[in-house]
């Protein structure tokens, strides 16, 4: 089982509390870069502290691609932050905060990165065709050089960093501390997608869209329990960042990108917006289940997590010597 890994470390609470608290905290230093350079360009344009202050102004001041690194540099901070203290912390192997399995499956990380991948490219081209008003074509070859070069190495970086916060860590965390199954699935996923109303299209849908984001929290953490691992949720948020990265941009999303599209359409909170979460989830997740014969839905979404057992018939648990739980 994906979260009993967790069994095999140490993992006493307050490692995790010290955890996340590090995590966090390294998360926010690699934003001083992005506040450095904001800075640094509105003074030199005779700009003041009212200046930086607003909201609106900030995400516009540098060229867009340098935003975006610069954005993402923070989560590759986060990342490595994350490997520290599971690493040294924990002692425990990073393979074991991935996946049960003795190795990453490559296959199912890429099987579910094509499975959005695709699915967004064709929505989007055949709203572009039946809507082409919607749309305007900026496609730039050598930003948009620039911006996939970006996308392809610091949004994996992003996105891995929080699937293997929420999906790895604090899953695995709370899994063990609270012996089940449900609970670490129902926290992750709302504080996953709660995280998600400092983004613009809050503020364009309202909080309707956060049924979008919180139900993507639960799709990725129920893939993680089914698959007994995290490959499928890395590929697939990997997937999802990128394409929207490089495809579409708009003047009120979070990720504005020298992309080949821009949509000018005025965006309603309508079914729309929760239509991935009622209904492209669902297609989604029945065929991982068929493709990787899920079963036991109710035990791997709802069970006991308990300690593993050793054949002298002991609780494996690392929280002993700790030369006896030390893993590289």
């Amino acid at each position: 089982m994906y979260i009993q890994q967790a069994f095999k470390s140490l993992h006493e609470w307050w490692r995790y509390l010290v955890g996340f608290i590090i995590i966090f905290i390294a998360s926010q230093i690699g934003t001083i870069p992005l506040i450095v350079a904001v800075a640094l360009k509105v003074f030199t344009d005779g700009g003041d502290i009212e200046t930086l202050q607003d909201q609106s102004v900030l995400m516009t001041v540098l060229d867009s691609n340098l935003t975006l690194f610069l954005m993402l540099f923070s989560f590759a901070v986060g990342l490595l932050a994350v490997y520290l203290v599971v690493r040294f912390l924990h002692k425990q192997r990073f393979v074991e905060l991935t996946t049960s399995r003795k190795k990453t499956d490559w296959g199912r990380v890429f099987f579910s990165f094509g499975l959005i991948s695709i699915t967004m490219v064709v929505v989007t081209l055949l709203d572009y065709y039946n809507n082409p008003g919607n749309y305007v074509l900026q496609f730039e070859l050598v930003p948009f050089i620039i911006l996939a070069a970006i996308a392809i190495i610091m949004i994996p970086l992003q996105t891995s960093f929080e699937e293997y916060l929420f999906r790895g860590y604090l899953m695995q965390g709370i899994g063990v501390l609270a012996k089940n199954r449900w609970l670490p699935l129902i926290i992750t996923s709302v504080v996953f997608g709660g995280l998600h109303l400092a983004n613009p299209e809050v503020d364009k849908f309202g909080n309707i869209i956060m049924i979008y984001y919180i139900g993507t929290g639960f799709f990725l953490g129920i893939m993680t329990l089914m698959d007994e691992g995290m490959e499928l949720a890395l590929g697939f948020h990997a997937g999802n960042n990128l394409i929207t990265a490089v495809l579409v941009t708009a003047d009120w999303t979070v990720f504005k990108t020298h992309s080949i599209f821009k949509d000018i359409s005025e965006p309603s909170a309508g079914f729309d917006v929760i239509a991935p979460v009622l209904i492209l989830y669902p297609i989604f997740l029945l065929i991982m289940a068929y493709r990787y014969k899920w079963k036991n839905w109710g035990e791997k979404l709802f069970g006991k997590v308990e300690p593993p057992v050793t054949e002298e018939g002991q609780e494996a648990i690392g929280t002993g010597n700790l030369e006896d739980n030390i893993k590289f």
